[in-house]
């Protein structure tokens, strides 16, 4: 694991150096993690298959994840990070490969998903065990509540049959959970999967929401957002992990 830069990121938060590099200011007086790409899917099968250690992925999600996400992996509704907590395992190797790779269209998530930043397939299977194991929010964004009886029948005849009827997500299939996410972040993932900007689409998908109007997107992702997944956090929950991090501090918005 590469420690500089990004224990800097860290413990530099407060200066507003994330916010600064979120905004595109890339001239702050340090080099960022190297954006190089690393492709090699035998390494992304190895982190599959290997027995993470979730006390090393504690200490990469500090380094690496907790500015942006937050000390909970719950992210910042309406301001385009999306909470990661309790995403499956398998799913978020698979989308870590995808950033290396450049199929998602993200330039921070690239660095710090790089070889530089976060290291190899141990590495990767650590910090996406952590992160899986995270409880998900209980109070995540919502959409349109009148809009959630048309929502269920498009989802359950368009989307089910993949994510899950309750879109939990598969993880054999590397399929992520959807359930419990803030809408604004399903919105905008939708539309660049359909616009093609997010370049790991799955083709059977584009080719079925391509022609949704935008009532039937904003009433299937409302449905969506709405879904409780089982690993809710209970009322008042904190991450003990975490108890020195700055709570008031929130990342800019992505535009």
């Amino acid at each position: 694991m590469s420690k500089g830069i990004l224990d800097l990121f860290v413990s530099s938060h407060k200066g507003k150096i994330i916010s600064s590099l979120l905004a595109g200011t890339i001239a702050i007086g340090v080099s960022i993690p190297s954006l190089a790409v690393n492709t090699d899917p035998d390494e992304f099968e190895e982190a599959i298959r290997l027995t993470p250690n979730v006390e090393n992925g504690k200490k990469l999600y500090k380094a690496s994840c907790i500015t942006c996400h937050g000390p909970e992996g719950w992210g910042v509704p309406g301001s385009g990070y999306p909470q990661i907590a309790g995403q499956l395992k398998n799913v978020i190797i698979k989308q870590l490969a995808d950033f290396r790779a450049g199929n998602r269209d993200n330039p921070i998530m690239r660095a710090f998903s790089s070889r530089r930043a976060l290291g190899g397939p141990q590495e990767i299977a650590d910090v996406a065990a952590y992160v899986a194991s995270m409880p998900m929010t209980p109070n995540n964004e919502q959409g349109f509540s009148l809009h959630l009886e048309e929502g269920k029948r498009i989802y359950d005849k368009m989307c089910a049959d993949c994510h899950g009827k309750e879109g939990e997500g598969d993880p054999e299939e590397h399929v992520p959970r959807i359930q419990g996410q803030h809408y604004s972040y399903l919105m905008r993932q939708f539309n660049w999967i359909r616009n093609g900007r997010r370049r790991n689409g799955d083709e059977k998908m584009i080719k079925q929401i391509k022609n949704f109007t935008p009532p039937e997107q904003v009433a299937v992702l409302s449905y969506v957002a709405s879904l409780k997944p089982k690993n809710v956090a209970p009322p008042g929950w904190r991450n003990h992990d975490f108890d020195g991090f700055d709570r008031s501090w929130r990342p800019m918005k992505i535009r």
